[in-house]
């Protein structure tokens, strides 16, 4: 039965500080039967990242038109429910991947949902993970191989604690990770399997580095950059592979030169393009690890629907969790 309202969650003003809750606004919005060629979808789990914010702050321009306007609903990757269907392409009970989180359903042209195999996973939430960019960061980029030494900067976040283990499913011999607290350093070498760790708030990275590698890194996956990244440079091997994914300190680092050329290091920023068939084949390779036990899916669930989305975000880029945010929507 369609639900005449669900909530949904729209930007209210454009923050051109720190964000708050208040740049959001919930409100009960009409639940529109599908027509021809359309399917109603409730959805179940929301993810959210970092990158949201800036994305916030993107102005609507035409060389910009995907940017989110005030007044309009929020976007997020999201897996939901087909729960009314006039396509042949998608059957009531079919689960589905999809943009439009941050509200209870959704109607939409069928074309806008890709369906999921349930039985790949064993539930829907884990079909939001990281895995596509930790994976290709980690073995398409940076080429971890058996008997590496690897660090990986911002390692309790959804992309990096999974980057982790990735490294050691492929044989890494050590597995080093950052965090911002204690508790989560604790986690990522007792529950992840980290050989190591530290919080990048106790004392200069460069002497953690150096006591924690001794014999130097071979592979660094940063999710950081800044003090983390030039720590890393003076410590990297000869032929060492660096996967830049990303900047949560804010600080562009202080690129010495050196090291480049006389060990031979390779440096490479990257993106995941999310392509299906690269996201299917990782999700096969997911549910294997997970079968065997040798890999876990670290998240946090907050519960709430639509509307607890938008402090969770705010909670989120404080650094208040570990591994990936989830919101259950339904």
């Amino acid at each position: 039965m369609t639900p005449p309202h669900s909530q949904e969650v729209r930007l209210a003003a454009r923050p051109s500080d720190d964000l708050t809750a208040d740049h959001f606004s919930v409100v009960e919005a009409e639940v529109r039967e599908p027509g021809p060629g359309e399917v109603l979808v409730r959805n179940d789990w929301m993810a959210l990242a970092h990158v949201m914010s800036k994305l916030l702050r993107i102005e609507h321009t035409p060389e910009m038109p995907f940017a989110t306007r005030p007044g309009d609903p929020l976007t997020s990757a999201t897996v939901g429910t087909v729960i009314a269907s006039q396509s042949t392409d998608l059957a009531v009970g079919d689960l589905v991947a999809h943009g439009y989180g941050w509200r209870g359903c959704v109607t939409s042209a069928a074309g806008e949902f890709a369906r999921l195999e349930r039985d790949l996973l064993p539930g829907a939430q884990y079909f939001l993970n990281a895995g596509p960019t930790a994976w290709r960061g980690m073995v398409e980029v940076a080429r971890v191989s058996q008997g590496d030494t690897v660090f990986v900067s911002g390692a309790a976040g959804a992309v990096g604690s999974l980057a982790g283990q990735i490294a050691r499913c492929q044989g890494a011999k050590r597995v080093i990770g950052s965090a911002g607290s204690k508790s989560k350093v604790d986690y990522l070498v007792g529950e992840l399997g980290f050989d190591a760790a530290f919080d990048y708030h106790d004392g200069p990275v460069l002497d953690r580095l150096r006591e924690l590698a001794p014999e130097g890194i071979d592979v660094f996956f940063d999710n950081v950059s800044g003090e983390q990244f030039e720590a890393a440079v003076q410590v990297a091997v000869p032929g060492a592979r660096f996967a830049l994914c990303g900047a949560l300190s804010g600080r562009n680092p202080t690129l010495d030169l050196g090291p480049l050329g006389t060990r031979d290091l390779t440096i490479q920023g990257f993106s995941s393009s999310y392509d299906p068939a690269d996201t299917h084949a990782w999700t096969k390779e997911f549910g294997r690890l997970l079968g065997q036990g040798r890999i876990a899916f670290p998240h946090t669930v907050v519960e709430g629907g639509p509307a607890a989305a938008p402090q969770a975000l705010v909670s989120l880029l404080r650094g208040d969790y570990i591994g990936c945010v989830l919101v259950r929507l339904s």
